[in-house]
Order: C-alpha cells, then sequence, then structure tokens
C-alpha cells in the first residue's frame, strides 16, 4: 500500500529560536507586530508499506534517528491512503 506521509518538526516549549526571533522582529519593523512566531520544518515522505501502523512505525523511527533531535524537537506524523 502506498501512504503519503507529512512530518511536522518543531523546537520544544523553552527552546530558544533565534531565526524565528529575528523574523519576527523583522515583521514588526515592517509594521506586522505578532505575538508569537514560530519556525516548523515540513517532510513529505511517499512510501510503500503493509499497513499504516508498520508506515506509522518507520517513519518514527527515521524521525528519532535523522529527521529530529528528540531533546530538543516535537515531531507530529499525519499519515494518509495514497490513491
Amino acid at each position: 500500500m502506498q501512504y503519503h506521509i507529512e512530518v511536522t518538526i518543531g523546537l520544544k516549549d523553552g527552546m530558544l529560536d533565534p531565526a524565528a526571533a529575528t523574523i519576527k522582529k523583522a515583521l514588526e519593523h515592517l509594521g506586522y507586530p505578532t505575538d508569537s512566531l514560530q519556525m516548523q520544518k515540513k517532510f513529505i515522505i511517499d512510501l510503500n508499506e503493509a499497513s499504516s501502523d508498520e508506515a506509522y512505525d518507520k517513519v518514527d523511527e527515521m524521525c528519532k534517528r535523522l529527521l529530529a533531535n528528540p531533546v530538543i524537537h516535537n515531531y507530529n506524523i499525519v499519515i494518509e491512503e495514497s490513491v
């Protein structure tokens, strides 16, 4: 079965995000004040697995081993069956 997976990775609460802070400050300078701003990464993965559970487990392992640093990042995995 073909699965379309989106993995969103962001910093955990309390972690410093200097890039987001710089962008927030620049937006305010341009006249666009914001209450908060966060940056996240999104990975789009298509893969063949026997079940959505197996696809989830494989992508979760990818996150833990390479895509995210579990010490500083949270991540969210969304799986859809491809048609």
